[in-house]
C-alpha cells in the first residue's frame, strides 16, 4: 500500500487556523494608546493547598509549582496466571509547573520521577485570546478517552478500564479547542503526529498525521432543570495513517486493571515475523457522565480499527471496549467530573472527617477474531476480556486521598489449554497532591 502524503491535509489544517485566529488575535490586542502599563508593586508570593505561585502585582505573569504523589499497593491471587508481582510501587511522581506569560499565553510542563515510566508527560503552551477559541501547541493528551482525559488525581478507580487502551496517552501536535454558548457546548479539534492505542508519542515516524475531534454538550446546563445540569453527552473521533517497523511497530500491547498483558500481535527477528501497522487507524467513542449530589456516572465506548501487515499478509482489524462506572458519596462532598472537594476536611477546627465515596463498574473489550491466529497467538493472546470491580475512597482533604480497589477479570482464549485464568487483583493507593 503506498504511503498517503500528509502535506495537504496539514496545509489545509494551518490554513484553517490562520484564518481563525488572525480577526480575534487581532480583536483581543488593545491599540497601544489603551494600555495598561505595568503595575510598580512587587511580585506576589503565595502559599496554599493549591500549591506555590509567584505573581506580578498586574497578574501578567504568574509562575505555578504544583504536584503529586501516588503509592500503590498490588496483591494478586497467587493462582493467577501470568499474575504480576504482588508488590508496593511508586505509581506516579509528578512535578508540575505551570504559568501565565503577558495575560494570555498558558503552559504547562508535567514531568515523571516514577521508575519504568517516560519522563516528560505534558509540555505545552496554550495560547487563549477567550474562553471560545484557545490554541494549544505541543505535547499532550489528545481530545478522545473521556476517562483518559480525567486526570489521574480525579479517576475513581485506582486503574482506567479498559477502553483506556484503545486511546491515545500522549501526543505532540497544535489544537483548538474551547467552550461556546456559556459552557453548555464544548469542542475541540488537533492535529497529531499519531500514536498507538494506548500509547505515547514522542516524533512522527513514518510522515502521516492523525486528526483528532471531540464535542461534548451539557444540554441543561443554562436552563433551570438544575438536577440535569450535571449530564454531559459527547462523541469523539480520529482518524490517521500509521505505518510501522520492525524497531517501532505502531502497536500496543493490551494490560488489565492490574496493568498485566492479555494481548499482544506476533513479534520476531525480522520485518516479515513482526506485526506493524500499515494504513488506516481510525477511532470512534461516543460518551458521557452525569453527577448529580452524590451520584456520579461515567460510561464509554471506542472502536478503534487499524490496518495491519505481517509479511505478506495484511488486514484491517477491530477492537471494542466500553465500560460503565457508578460512584456514591456517603458523606462530605459532591460527585464531579474535575473530582470530590471535602465540604469538611479531616483535622480541621470542625473535627471533619473528609469525605468518603464507594463505587462499582463493568468493563469489557474484544478483539477481532480475524486477528487470530495469523496476526496473534491464541495461546498467549486472549480475544475477550471483562472486568467487574469495585472501590472505595477516603478523601481527607483536597490534598490527601486513600483508596482500595477490588479488580476481578476473565478471559476467552489466551492459554495453551483455552481460557486464560481469571485475574484478581487487590490495589491500594496513598495519593498526595499540592
Amino acid at each position: 500500500m503506498a504511503r498517503p502524503s500528509p502535506h495537504h491535509r496539514l496545509s489545509t489544517f494551518a490554513a484553517g487556523l490562520v484564518l481563525l485566529l488572525a480577526p480575534l488575535a487581532a480583536a483581543q490586542t488593545p491599540p497601544p494608546q489603551t494600555q495598561t502599563p505595568s503595575s510598580s508593586e512587587g511580585a506576589v508570593i503565595k502559599a496554599t493547598p493549591e500549591g506555590f505561585s509567584i505573581a506580578s502585582a498586574d497578574k501578567a505573569f504568574l509562575l505555578k509549582l504544583r504536584g503529586y504523589v501516588q503509592m500503590d499497593g498490588r496483591f494478586f491471587e497467587s493462582k493467577a496466571d501470568r499474575s504480576g508481582a504482588t508488590t508496593f510501587l511508586m505509581r506516579r511522581a509528578r512535578p508540575v509547573l505551570e504559568g501565565t506569560l503577558f495575560h494570555v499565553f498558558d503552559f504547562r510542563l508535567m514531568a515523571d520521577f516514577a521508575p519504568n515510566v517516560p519522563p516528560l508527560w505534558d509540555a505545552y503552551l496554550e495560547f487563549r485570546p477567550r474562553k471560545e477559541v484557545r490554541v494549544r501547541v505541543g505535547r499532550f493528551r489528545p481530545p478522545v478517552g473521556l476517562e483518559r482525559n480525567q486526570s489521574a488525581l480525579n479517576v475513581p478507580f485506582i486503574e482506567r478500564a479498559l477502553p483506556t487502551d484503545l486511546v491515545p496517552n500522549r501526543d505532540v501536535g497544535v489544537m483548538v479547542h474551547g467552550e461556546l454558548l456559556g459552557g453548555v457546548l464544548a469542542y475541540a479539534v488537533g492535529g497529531f503526529n499519531g500514536t498507538a492505542d494506548g500509547a505515547n508519542a514522542d516524533s512522527n515516524i513514518d510522515d502521516s498525521f492523525d486528526l483528532a475531534a471531540r464535542v461534548f454538550a451539557h444540554p441543561f446546563r443554562a436552563t433551570d432543570l438544575h438536577l440535569l445540569s450535571g449530564l454531559g453527552l459527547g462523541v469523539a473521533a480520529s482518524r490517521g495513517n500509521q505505518f510501522g517497523s520492525a524497531s517501532t511497530t505502531g502497536e500496543a500491547p493490551l494490560r488489565t486493571m492490574g496493568q498485566q498483558t492479555f494481548f499482544i500481535f506476533r513479534t520476531g527477528a525480522g520485518a516479515g515475523q513482526t506485526v506493524m501497522a500499515h494504513g488506516e487507524h481510525t477511532r470512534i467513542s461516543p460518551q458521557g457522565y452525569f453527577y448529580a449530589g452524590p451520584l456520579g456516572a461515567l460510561a464509554e465506548y471506542v472502536n478503534s480499527t487499524q490496518e495491519v501487515n505481517l509479511g505478506e499478509q495484511h488486514a484491517r482489524l477491530r477492537f471494542e471496549a466500553w465500560q460503565a462506572t457508578a460512584t456514591w458519596v456517603l458523606f462530605g462532598g459532591k460527585a464531579a467530573y474535575e473530582g470530590i472537594k471535602p465540604t469538611d476536611p479531616f483535622g480541621a477546627a470542625s473535627g471533619g472527617w473528609g469525605a468518603v465515596e464507594i463505587g462499582g463498574r463493568y468493563t469489557e473489550l474484544d478483539v477481532d477474531p480475524e486477528a487470530f491466529p495469523v496476526f496473534a497467538d491464541p495461546t498467549v493472546s486472549a480475544r475477550h476480556a471483562k472486568g467487574w470491580g469495585a472501590v472505595a475512597n477516603w478523601y481527607l482533604n483536597n490534598n490527601v486521598r486513600v483508596a482500595a480497589t477490588y479488580d476481578h477479570t476473565t478471559f476467552k482464549g489466551g492459554a495453551v489449554d483455552g481460557d486464560r485464568i481469571p485475574e484478581s487483583v487487590v490495589m491500594s493507593r496513598f495519593q498526595v497532591s499540592w
